[in-house]
């Protein structure tokens, strides 16, 4: 039996509009995935594919990549979100912008506690402070969800 057996297949990406010139003024795109473990690979292609073809820096692609995966896990692990959404958005090839964008209850009031040395979760967003030039919170505009941003530059 195929290993994805039973499994929501994903959108397939847009196609990619004409290239445009690699200092060309702001870019940006928005699709969104269901909330499935396998959004998160399908998540980190799109972003990779997108920076690429922007022109953006390896470097940068290669940690947008990682912001993204750590964004999307969060929002399928720690809400009940039927779509996980996100957005990008290119400044020239200073800076790219995520959003990810959750259907969850809203902003945890809770502080995390600190991860065991041994812990194999729990780290994500000590991980996305040492990646992301900046990045912060985003409150819900509704009842339920909310937004996590992180800016990536080379």
């Amino acid at each position: 039996m195929s290993p994805l057996h039973g499994t929501t297949p994903l959108p397939r990406p847009r196609p990619l509009p004409a290239p445009v010139g690699a200092h060309a003024g702001r870019r940006g795109e928005r699709f969104e995935l269901p909330a499935l473990a396998a959004s998160v690979a399908a998540a980190r292609s799109r972003v990779a594919l997108r920076a690429g073809h922007w022109g953006l820096p390896e470097t940068v692609c290669d940690t947008a990549q990682l912001v993204v995966s750590e964004l999307f896990t969060n929002a399928i692990l720690h809400t009940d979100s039927d779509v996980v959404h996100c957005r990008l958005e290119a400044t020239g090839l200073l800076r790219l912008r995520i959003e990810v964008a959750d259907e969850g209850p809203g902003l945890d009031k809770r502080t995390p506690d600190a991860a065991s040395a041994d812990a194999e979760h729990g780290r994500g967003l000590l991980l996305l402070d040492a990646l992301a030039a900046r990045w912060g919170v985003i409150g819900p505009d509704r009842a339920t969800g909310c937004t996590v941003w992180a800016e990536i530059r080379p």
